[in-house]
């Protein structure tokens, strides 16, 4: 069996750099599960029914340089909680938290549903304000017309609805280390992610 790392979490609070960090530090596969459903909200996007999407769904559609945009996140939060398409994802993540040499996955329900017995589990968060700004920064760094008061709504809006959802709502994990980056650096942040998962090792 290999070692599982779950990393769960809000948009924006840094859970996907954290997480790729952390992978390569100690040489680990990572898994960014949120583009499981991006790649669905694409489809969707596309006129594709999203239990279709989803079952059909295979490793190369998480390549496709458009699954981070703005209208595919919000698809995404939307086909995430149609209870058929989570199932449908389910076995590819479980099977991708065992594989030999360890694995990293980041998401929203890893570590309650995905991945409840995955031998170190974080919860990485920030206030809605300041994942708003960071959204806002790097929509506006690529170019994006982008209002912060629009973004910060959407922020809210993604929280309730990923917290609130009947399927895999999105929550802490008892046994998860919870890591607040609202006034930490990247670099702070990765190094009390990897330490907690060091100890985790122990």
């Amino acid at each position: 069996m290999g070692f599982a790392i779950a990393i769960d979490g809000p948009a924006a609070a840094g859970k996907g750099t954290i997480s790729k960090a952390v992978a390569a530090h100690f040489g680990f596969a990572h898994l960014d599960t949120g583009l499981l459903y991006r790649a669905v909200g694409a489809r969707v996007l596309a006129g594709v029914d999203p239990i279709a999407a989803a079952r059909a769904l295979v490793a190369e559609d998480l390549e496709d340089a458009g699954l981070r945009t703005a209208d595919v996140a919000q698809a995404a939060s939307r086909v995430a909680v149609i209870g058929e398409v989570r199932a449908a994802l389910v076995d590819f993540q479980r099977a991708f938290a065992r594989r030999a040499g360890g694995a990293v996955l980041d998401g929203r329900d890893i570590g309650t549903v995905i991945c409840p017995e995955a031998e170190a589990k974080l919860f990485v968060t920030a206030s809605a304000e300041v994942r708003a700004a960071r959204r806002h920064a790097e929509l506006v760094a690529r170019g994006a017309e982008a209002v912060f008061e629009t973004v910060l709504a959407e922020v809210k809006e993604r929280d309730a609805r990923d917290a609130g959802r009947a399927e895999a709502p999105m929550v802490a994990a008892l046994d998860a280390v919870v890591i607040d980056t609202s006034d930490m650096s990247i670099d702070a942040a990765v190094s009390a992610a990897i330490a907690a998962v060091e100890a985790a090792r122990t």
